[in-house]
């Protein structure tokens, strides 16, 4: 079993940055873990990854530039630094685990990821 909790978002206003952060606990380790967002009324969409095994990320290509994904391993914590933000950032945040290596789903698809935090919700104004 994992255990996610994110925190750090809020509210700010555009142009502004926010970090969340996703601190793991139980079994910590995973193949990928990831940032989603699902803002209301829409799907919840990929935002950022990464691979443990050689710190590769990934971006969607709205956030590419913008956001970044890191981790701290002795802390058991994966953050999303988020600069320029923008009204169109403003969403719930997910953090997910992937323990499984499910090689059938890539790494931009919720269904590869098995295990969720509850989400931290980021509200940009303009």
């Amino acid at each position: 079993q994992v255990q996610l909790v994110e925190s750090g978002g809020g509210l700010v206003q555009a142009g502004g940055s926010l970090r969340l952060s996703c601190a793991a606990s139980g079994r910590t380790f995973s193949i990928y873990t990831a940032w989603f967002r699902q803002a209301p009324g829409k799907e919840r969409e990929f935002v950022a990854a990464l691979r443990y095994s050689n710190s590769n990320t990934w971006y969607a290509d709205s956030v590419k530039g913008r956001f970044t994904i890191d981790r701290d391993n002795a802390k058991n914590t994966v953050y999303l630094q988020m600069n320029s933000l923008e009204p169109e950032d403003t969403a719930v945040y997910y953090c997910a685990a992937d323990t499984r290596n499910d090689y059938s789903r890539p790494y931009y698809n919720t269904g590869r990821y098995d295990y969720w935090g509850q989400g931290t919700q980021v509200t940009v104004s303009s």
